[in-house]
């Protein structure tokens, strides 16, 4: 590719550029996740106050907000010891959020690597690249296949064009590629439909983040998920399945047949799985 690497996106860690096949990363400095961690905590409490879509935008594409805002944010924090920052309730999150990205990295790595769960991966020298807007230009090592989309997106845009069977489809598809993580001795904490993106008929995981092999923790999200009545709500489907409240009661249906501790049990390898209650 002649022009340098578009900026696909962003999360609270890293930035995405891509070229037509390939995506690179930019791994965010602690003070950059810092200042998005009050960002978002802002754009929740305001998100939460505003009416109906005009929240629910802030909170859902906040991207077109964040490099408006997060400049500032920076040049308000700098005069402000780290130690400081840190002892705030911001700060525990962003010690979470370090220690939980680095874990997920790692397993991801240790157990989906050449899997069709996650995208490709290759890996060369260290190589610079030119990449739009700032920093112009990042030292790179890896690249990852580009997928089509998020799964999230992907919904949205076939319940826009009033393809519901498929939506269907791919929410299965969805529930098999979580039951293959179990297989495989893995459980997301944080199983948003936007963490996951779609390649042919493929569902990949995109950020591994959320990823753990503890007991203890999957334990304590499965209570919590045992009490959400609509789990599409939780997902982000409930403005896509508006018009269909069909389609969203099956999904929840086989959602909390699936998503239990026995079924998760069952799926996990035999050697790590801990003895039912």
């Amino acid at each position: 590719m002649d022009g340098p690497l578009q900026r696909l996106g962003e999360g609270i860690g890293k930035v995405v550029y891509a070229s037509q096949h390939w995506v690179v990363k930019r791994e965010r400095q602690p003070a950059e996740i810092m200042s998005l961690i009050l960002i978002w905590k802002a754009l929740r409490w305001i998100g939460r106050i505003l009416p109906g879509k005009v929240g629910r935008d802030l909170l859902n594409r906040p991207s077109r907000y964040l490099r408006a805002i997060k400049v500032l944010v920076n040049a308000l924090m700098y005069p402000i010891p780290r130690a400081v920052w840190m002892a705030t309730h911001a700060g525990q999150v962003l010690r979470i959020y370090r220690s939980r990205d680095s874990r997920g990295e790692h397993l991801a790595r240790t157990l989906l690597t050449g899997t069709p769960l996650v995208p490709e991966t290759v890996s060369f020298p260290p190589t610079r690249v030119r990449v739009g807007g700032w920093p112009g230009w990042l030292l790179v090592s890896e690249a990852t296949e580009r997928v089509d989309c998020t799964l999230l997106d992907r919904l949205s845009d076939l319940a826009h064009a009033r393809r519901f069977d498929e939506i269907e489809v791919w929410l299965d598809r969805f529930l098999d590629h979580r039951q293959a993580g179990w297989q495989r001795g893995l459980f997301s904490l944080d199983a948003h439909l936007k963490n996951f993106g779609v390649t042919s008929d493929r569902v990949v995981l995109l950020d591994p983040g959320g990823l753990t092999d503890n007991w203890d923790e999957i334990a304590d999200r499965l209570g919590f998920e045992d009490e959400i009545l609509r789990p599409h709500v939780q997902l982000g489907l409930e403005f896509t399945l508006r018009d269909r409240p069909d389609i969203a009661a099956r999904f929840d249906r086989k959602w909390k047949e699936t998503v239990t501790p026995e079924r998760v049990r069952s799926r996990w390898p035999s050697t790590g799985a801990p003895e039912a209650a």
